[in-house]
């Protein structure tokens, strides 16, 4: 377990420094070194701390908490085909908070953009834990997110159509394509508090997650209080979903993506999940945000969203089938 947390740490930092080497802007390697530290060249200090670095940062902090999420997701769902984008929640979150774009309100008040995207996100967490108290199937739980985000989805893309004016709804679109480019460390420290709360409130919830999957009778049986279980994990979700949506706009199935990869290493226990599983997430969308930028050429920016997407989908598929064999 020691060297599995090590091996984790040691994967992420290089992956962190690999980051802040790469860019548009060529940096020898003693020159970004010096500037990390302070020194050099002010130009390659305002690149690295004002541009490479925040950016790095949200990277890490809007997949830590899509992972994280996505682990406690599938363990209170008991599908491993939950996932924040998958069942509805970023959807909810996108459109809540393009509708703070739409009215204006995030112009005038930046803070709305934050709300939004978090009341979003936890009407759709609410939602299916109400499919889930009402003894829905794993099927039925899935296909009722999927029906959610296309609901939300279908409103976001009516805001686009009526929108007044060609800003908007450029605005619209390029933000729902998913960035974490031009961001700055005051989006830093916006974000870290929300995705920090919001993983150790789905750390409360391990434990009942753990018993969940013995079955809801014998949880029951068992005296543990489920219901709390599930309001962790709402809470947990809004938080790391809604804080990441509204900084980073929409970005799918990392949340999907990081449980399956670290479940191999730790095995089928979500509660074990979901710290490792924010450090996977973390990784995959730096790595992704490196695909994106190398990818990117002068004029035509490769988005974050568009990364996961294509990387994701695939992944989905290749889920879904394994599941239908494992029936058979």
């Amino acid at each position: 377990m020691i060297r599995f947390w090590g091996s984790l740490l040691m994967l992420l930092s290089a992956l962190l420094v690999l980051s802040l080497a790469l860019g548009a802007y060529q940096m020898p390697p003693c020159n970004w070194l010096a500037a990390l530290i302070g020194q050099g060249d002010p130009v390659d200090r305002a690149v690295l701390w004002h541009i490479r670095l925040p950016r790095s940062m949200l990277a890490v902090l809007v997949g830590a908490g899509l992972g994280a999420s996505g682990a406690a997701l599938q363990g209170l769902l008991r599908n491993p085909l939950a996932d924040p984008a998958v069942v509805g929640i970023s959807s909810s979150a996108s459109f809540m908070a393009a509708l703070a774009i739409y009215t204006g309100l995030a112009t005038t008040q930046p803070a709305s953009i934050f709300i939004g995207a978090m009341l979003g996100a936890g009407f759709a967490a609410v939602f299916l834990l109400a499919l889930s108290y009402a003894k829905a199937s794993a099927t039925s739980l899935i296909l009722g997110g999927v029906a959610l985000s296309a609901l939300a989805t279908s409103f976001t893309a009516l805001l686009m159509n009526i929108s007044p004016n060609p800003w908007a709804l450029s605005e619209i679109a390029y933000w729902l394509m998913g960035s974490v480019a031009d961001r700055s460390f005051a989006d830093v420290v916006l974000l870290a508090p929300l995705v920090l709360m919001g993983i150790l409130l789905l750390m409360r919830g391990a434990r009942g997650l753990d018993v969940l999957t013995l079955g809801e009778e014998t949880a029951a049986v068992s005296g543990f209080p489920l219901v709390h279980t599930g309001r962790w994990v709402v809470l947990g979700t809004m938080l790391c979903v809604g804080g990441g949506v509204a900084v980073a706009g929409a970005v799918g199935f990392v949340g999907l993506a990081a449980p399956h990869l670290v479940r191999p290493f730790l095995g089928h226990q979500p509660g074990r999940l979901i710290l490792p599983s924010a450090l996977v997430g973390g990784m995959l969308l730096l790595v992704a945000d490196m695909v994106s930028r190398g990818l990117s050429g002068p004029g035509t920016p490769l988005y974050l969203g568009v990364v996961t997407a294509l990387l994701g989908a695939p992944l989905f598929l290749i889920l879904v089938f394994k599941s239908q064999k494992e029936r058979v």
